[in-house]
């Protein structure tokens, strides 16, 4: 899904893609609770922009960097590499991680900024209790499994459209509002906002969502095998595209049921032919 670009241009394509992440959550956020006061109104609200924004951004930086914008998801494809797979290597993976650090907090204090609100003001709004910390979990387990699984199965062309889908649902169906960033939590954190979290609360989120990355792992490798065997099986199946490739190229009428023409020498049975037949009278 990346291109061969060097670590400094995928770094930067992270830092920038995070930033606008946090620009479309918190920016939305802001919009939303300054139109209305039903807090479902401006959630719903909240909801769209951030997943459409997040779709475009995968979509806009996927092919550069990979899009992660998440230091679990680099996380895992860091793991995924481990195991024989496809992805990061240590120094990227820290690399990654840190550009996407910076970036959140860069785009919360860009956001607060564009509305005329003090920039970097720490949120209070604390988000604590066991619950939310369990939805955490859900939302960050179900989001690696979504982008682990479609890389797996050979289909990371969805992964855009799948992410931005996934985490407009978990928005609504998990109790914690579906974070599943530590980038975007600690971001978040620099916003006394609508979508802001307090710094008291970062340590129990950034580990619920560690923890819910290793059971998304352990999830997709249940149900689509290792990362070693996905790359083994999509090598196969490239394998035997080629070849049918190369049984249509040698062989063509094989494909398209064309019928081969006379050998050289032979003559049309009673004078039968296709051309006796396009001027043949018609009675």
């Amino acid at each position: 899904m990346t291109a061969h670009a060097s670590l400094p241009r995928r770094a930067a394509a992270e830092l920038i893609g995070t930033a606008g992440l946090l620009v479309v959550v918190i920016g939305s956020g802001i919009q939303a609770a300054e139109l209305t006061r039903d807090t479902g109104v401006a959630l719903v609200a909240n909801t769209f922009a951030s997943a459409i924004g997040l779709g475009l951004i995968i979509t806009l930086f996927g092919p550069l960097s990979g899009a992660h914008l998440n230091p679990v998801v680099t996380l895992t494809s860091w793991w995924a590499r481990r195991r024989g797979g496809a992805g990061l290597g240590g120094r990227e993976a820290l690399v990654y991680t840190a550009a996407q650090t910076a970036g959140a907090i860069g785009g919360a204090v860009l956001a607060d900024a564009m509305f005329g609100r003090t920039p970097g003001v720490f949120a209070t709004q604390v988000r604590d209790g066991g619950h939310l910390l369990i939805g955490e979990v859900v939302a960050t387990a179900g989001l690696v499994l979504v982008i682990q699984g479609l890389e797996r199965i050979g289909r990371p062309r969805l992964i855009p459209a799948a992410v931005a889908a996934y985490i407009a649902a978990a928005i609504w169906f998990t109790s914690s509002g579906s974070f599943a960033n530590p980038a975007g939590t600690i971001g978040r954190s620099f916003s006394d906002s609508f979508t802001g979290i307090a710094p008291q609360s970062l340590p129990g989120f950034v580990a619920a969502q560690l923890v819910g990355g290793v059971l998304g792992l352990i999830l997709a490798s249940l149900l689509y095998g290792s990362s070693r065997a996905a790359r083994t099986a999509s090598a196969k199946v490239a394998e035997v595209a080629t070849a049918a490739e190369v049984v249509v190229e040698v062989v063509p009428g094989a494909v398209t049921g064309a019928v081969p023409g006379p050998l050289p020498g032979a003559e049309p049975v009673d004078g039968a032919g296709p051309t006796k037949a396009a001027y043949e009278t018609i009675g």
